[in-house]
Parts: structure tokens; sequence; C-alpha cells
């Protein structure tokens, strides 16, 4: 049923003049969503305090709760039409005064970890897109019928909220970069294994995936206790997110996926000198996937020892300084930073080399990232000490990755296997670092126990050897005709 909700409201917002892309659909939908689910929060607070005889004080005003101006019932429990605002007279009141009136939450709030400063900041961040407002009741009768009470209502939801961000993903443009294949993350989040009382954090948080798989992860590992709940809701997950529509995708997955106020910060993570950071910033697990190929400007290159443009390669240092000693890191970039000659890309592997112990790399095909023309590899490392061994594992697949044939955590598991003991095999391989050049500290990834294949001729190739042959047919019918 709920599937069915999510694609009826895509199938209006798709009618909407304000709404033209799946990006929009995602940010209109994560809107209106939040309250009903803020709703429902409320409901379940309220209850728990009423069994428990305490008082429950409303976290929002009468006249803006979801069932006075967004859902009002009959006594049967449907939306009552004669109090429903439609039309204009709903698109207004969502401008002019629930808007307003949610984003004064920010400056009231005690803490920026209470969900009263995410509401502010959810707010203060997007604006209502639905053009029509009968377009905007629709909306919102269909949202009406979603439920987030039962931990399985939210397991769902969570699900089909991360379909709806692939789906963003898959678009195209700037929608990929908030999406990382979630059987990659997986991955990367068995093999560094974080443990309850770790801090994790993520830089470039887009849609959260690090975190929410993190999580979930962290949720089956133990029976949790009621600390470890506590711990797990306040101080386990931490992000960073710079553009605005990641910061609210993000935010809202992590909230479906049960975590009632998420530590991200609206900020651009590269504006800060990492030469700033404290122990008391620093931490035990860092998980990310950095933009491939942006560009930093002069100013923001300044915050770093090793200065490029390339906003990958900032957030690589980034990540290393705020790594506690001991913490891990499994870092997504693309594969040509393994053997790039510039200076900026040198500097940074005989950084990686000399401050952390970079014990493993995944070298990942092309068609990982949907509609990313890019190769990648993970970089999975720990702070304190130098490396003395790499171990490479080369992911080799019998098919092409693209939109409909997506990589699964089937092709992943022999890396997760074989990761433990670090073997080698037809497809993973150790580097003493004693071997590596101590000049370019080049890091590629050449795999000596694969078997090459022949390798595919060019056409232009087969057209010229085609050619030579006539010419040399030619010659030797030329030589009988002269004989005859």
């Amino acid at each position: 049923m709920f599937e069915q909700i999510f694609k009826n409201i895509d199938d209006t917002l798709w009618k909407d003049a304000g709404c033209s892309s799946e990006l929009d659909y995602v940010e209109q939908t994560s809107w209106v969503l939040f309250l009903k689910y803020l709703d429902d929060l409320e409901r379940d607070k309220k209850t728990a305090a009423e069994l428990s005889g305490k008082p429950y004080s409303q976290i929002i005003d009468k006249k803006f709760q979801w069932e006075v101006w967004a859902a009002p019932k009959t006594k049967e429990g449907k939306i009552d039409h004669n109090k429903a605002m439609t039309g204009d007279d709903l698109r207004d009141f969502v401008d002019q005064k629930l808007f307003p009136y949610l984003r004064k939450f920010k400056t009231s709030a005690t803490s920026p970890d209470t969900i009263e400063y995410k509401i502010g900041e959810i707010f203060s961040e997007l604006k209502n897109k639905i053009q029509s407002g009968y377009n905007l009741r629709e909306v919102i009768n269909l949202v009406d019928e979603l439920r987030f009470r039962s931990h399985k209502e939210k397991h769902e939801m969570s699900h089909l909220y991360e379909a709806k961000i692939k789906n963003m993903g898959n678009a195209g443009r700037n929608g990929g970069e908030y999406y990382t294949p979630r059987p990659l993350i997986k991955t990367i989040v068995k093999v560094i294994a974080p443990k309850i009382g770790d801090k994790i954090y993520d830089g470039a948080v887009g849609s959260a995936g690090f975190l929410c798989e993190s999580f979930e992860y962290l949720k089956e590992s133990k029976k949790l206790t009621t600390n470890d709940v506590k711990t797990l809701q306040k101080n386990t997950f931490y992000g960073k997110e710079k553009k605005s529509l990641a910061y609210i995708i993000g935010t809202m997955n992590m909230i479906l996926h049960g975590i009632e106020a998420p530590n991200i910060v609206h900020t651009n993570t590269l504006s800060e000198n990492i030469m700033d950071i404290e122990e008391k910033d620093r931490y035990d697990v860092v998980m990310a996937n950095p933009p491939f190929g942006g560009k930093e400007r002069k100013e923001v290159q300044q915050n770093f020892p090793i200065k490029t443009s390339e906003t990958a390669f900032l957030f690589l240092q980034h990540f290393i300084k705020i790594l506690k000693a001991g913490g891990r890191a499994g870092i997504v970039i693309k594969n040509t930073f393994l053997s790039n000659t510039d200076n900026a890309s040198t500097s940074l592997r005989k950084l990686l080399l000399e401050n952390c112990n970079l014990h493993s790399v995944l070298d990942l095909p092309g068609g990982v990232f949907a509609g990313a023309g890019v190769k990648t590899v993970v970089l999975f490392f720990e702070k304190g000490s130098a490396t003395k061994n790499v171990w490479y594992y080369q992911l080799n697949l019998d098919r092409n990755l693209g939109k409909t044939n997506s990589l699964n955590e089937n092709d992943l598991a022999d890396f997760v296997r074989l990761s433990l003991s670090k073997p080698e095999s037809e497809n993973s391989w150790t580097v003493n670092a004693k071997d590596i050049d101590q000049t370019t500290f080049d890091l590629s990834a050449k795999n000596p126990n694969k078997k090459e294949e022949a390798a595919l001729r060019q056409p232009q190739e087969i057209l010229e050897e085609m050619k030579t042959l006539d010419e040399k047919t030619e010659d030797i019918l030329n030589s009988i005709f002269e004989l005859l």
C-alpha cells in the first residue's frame, strides 16, 4: 500500500508546474512527510507521558498541528472536507503562515541536537514549490494515509524513501551526488565494523547513507540496553553537508530510519581550517564518498597544507586530520588518485602512507555509480602508524554494471570474507610499503595474479591489416600474371 501511495504522490507532483524533476519530487515529498512524522511522534510522546502520569507539552502550537490545518477529521476518521483548506487558501496558509512559524524554531530551540532545532533548520532551507493548492491538497491527503507509529511501518517507510533517493540519483545531473549504492555502503560498514560507543562521521553526508547503514548495523550488533539506545540517538552519528537539498534529504532519511534529531550540520566542511581541529573534535570512524571532480576556490584551499582545487583531495586531508589516533576510515575516491603525477596527488599519497596504515584498497569496476562514467576505489585505513603492507582486492564481475544491472551485496561478499585474512587470490594481492616508489608513491592497482586476456584490436588496426593483406595479394597476382 505504501508503495502505491508514493507513486500517486509522484503522479500528482508531475502535474504541478512548480515541480520539474525527481529532485523536486523528493524535496517536496520530504517536507510533507516530515510534518506527518512529527504529528505521529507527538502522539506517541503524549501517550507515553499519559501512561507514566506525566504532563506533555506539544512542540507545535494548536493551529499549526497536522490534524488542524492539514487533515481535520470527521467522527468517522475521514478528512473533513468542510474544514480542510484547499486551493489558494491552502497554498497561502503554507507559504505565508506555516513555513514562517516553523522557521522560528531554529532560534528558539534550546540546542542543535533537539527535534525543535531540526524543525527550524529544515524549514529555513526549503520552500513550498507546489504551486497548485489543489495538488497540495492531494499530496497531503495521500501522506495522511501513511503511518509512522510501529517499527514495521517506519522500516517500510525508510526503504521506500531510500528507493526515491536512488531514483533521484539515477535521474542524473546533480542527483547522483546524493546517492552512493547501498550495497557498497553496507560492505564498507561491514569491513569497518563500528562498535557502540564509536563516534561516526561523514563530512560529505549527502543522503546520509553511511550514517543510516551504520545505525542499522549497530542495532543488529547486540541486544541494546537503554544506555545503548540513548548513545545511538545522541552521541554516535555526525555529518556535515554543503547543499540544501542534500541536507534536507539526509536529515529526513535519518529520521525515517529512527534517529529522532540527527546531528547533521548544514555547512561547507571545507571552509574549516584543518589546523583548527582539536582532539575534542575528532571521531573514531569516518566513512564517506566525497564528491568527484568538484573544484574549490583559492580561499578554501588555504585551509589545507596540500593545496589543490580538487574537492575530494581536500576532503581526504580533512578526514585524516579529524580521525582520532587509532581511528578507522573507509573513503570512496576516484582511482586516478592512486597514480596521478601532480604534486598534490603525490603529496597526499605520501601523507596517507606515512600517517596512516592503508591496509586495504578495493578496486571497483566502472558503472558502480550509475550515470557517472568514473572508476573508483575504496581506501581503508587506520590513523596513527605508517603503512607496512597494502592489500588490494580487484572486483572483477562477469557483467557490465549500469542503471538496470546495478552492484549488489553478493558481488562484494568475497571481498568482505577475504578482507579479514587478506590472502593472495586471483583477485587479490599484497604490496609491501618498502616496494612503493618513494618519489612518486604510486599506488596503482596492478593485479599480478590475473591472467591477461588478449586485447581486442581497434577497428582501424583491422582495416590497416586488411589493406596490407590486399596489397600483398595484389602483388602475388601480378607476379603470377607476369609469369604467364
